[in-house]
């Protein structure tokens, strides 16, 4: 089979899927000056490029496989000629318009504004879906400094992605629509898909990363109880499918496995605790397979 073609953004959106792919036993090592990562996989090879294109590459068929925040594909206006593989859920934002904290919002909309913003597409639909009297003012990196309220500032209002608002509300800004939600997502070409050993290549990948993630969310409590605390353990206790049950040697009891998402165990310990299990132990799941 043809090598699938990966692409990889740079910045948090390589951290991310780099641990990802390194959870399911694909290796990858980007020597110095080079943009083509080395690889233990025979049928994979990767490029590293700008997030902001990743998509748009996609939807030119010049990769297989790309790992992008939806607010590009959409900003690139490609969200019908790139297939959505999965949600990844690494970092989530929002695309937010934001003003001075002192400024009224509903007065400001009645004259003309300038908005600063990398989101060129984005915020274009955002002037004509909001019908504002606004032009666009490009920006790159970081844009807070340009939205202030004085008659110096060179823009009005800001677009941009937030995930706290914690750098909005620094700058004294706040937070007065959310034009999107976005988050790190897996995207395929539909050239790619279209072929069935690529397709089928990709969904493996798919189903790989969605051991991970569940794994991630997961982990594995061990415990041990007596054959009289038994019924009341097994029916208080929850498990992805049914509990994983061995006698005790001797016949003193009984040890019992649960997988349980790790938001449970706080609340979940002291309850197993008073149904009468002991000799409690948590670890981590490495791959779940639901």
């Amino acid at each position: 089979m043809e090598k699938l073609k990966i692409l990889l953004a740079k910045g948090r959106i390589y951290e991310s899927v780099y641990s990802l792919l390194s959870d399911v036993g694909i290796s990858i090592y980007l020597p110095d000056r080079t943009y083509f990562p080395i690889t233990n996989q025979d049928d994979l090879a990767f490029q590293v490029v700008k997030p902001q294109i990743t998509s748009a590459l996609l939807a030119q068929n010049k990769a297989d496989v790309g790992f992008s925040g939806k607010d590009w594909v959409y900003e690139n206006g490609v969200q019908d000629d790139v297939v959505e593989i999965m949600d990844l859920g690494f970092d989530p934002v929002r695309i937010v318009a934001a003003i001075p904290d002192t400024v009224d919002y509903d007065k400001l909309l009645k004259g003309h504004v300038t908005i600063a913003t990398e989101y060129q597409a984005l915020t274009k639909k955002y002037i004509e879906d909001k019908k504002i009297d606004g032009t666009i003012f490009r920006t790159w990196g970081t844009s807070e400094g340009f939205v202030q309220d004085n008659d110096e500032a060179l823009a009005q209002i800001l677009v941009d992605n937030t995930s706290t608002g914690s750098s909005l509300r620094a700058n004294r800004l706040k937070i007065v629509d959310t034009l999107m939600e976005s988050s790190t997502r897996m995207y395929a070409s539909k050239k790619a898909m279209e072929d069935p050993e690529k397709k089928q290549k990709i969904m493996e990948l798919k189903m790989l990363f969605e051991t991970v993630l569940n794994a991630r969310n997961r982990v594995m409590l061990e415990m041990n109880c007596s054959n009289e605390d038994f019924d009341t353990l097994i029916k208080g206790i929850p498990s992805m499918k049914s509990p994983t049950v061995s006698p005790l040697f001797g016949g003193n009891g009984y040890a019992i496995k649960i997988a349980v998402k790790k938001s449970e165990v706080p609340t979940l310990l002291p309850k197993l605790q008073k149904l009468g299990a002991t000799d409690i132990v948590e670890y981590e799941l490495r791959k779940v397979m639901l």
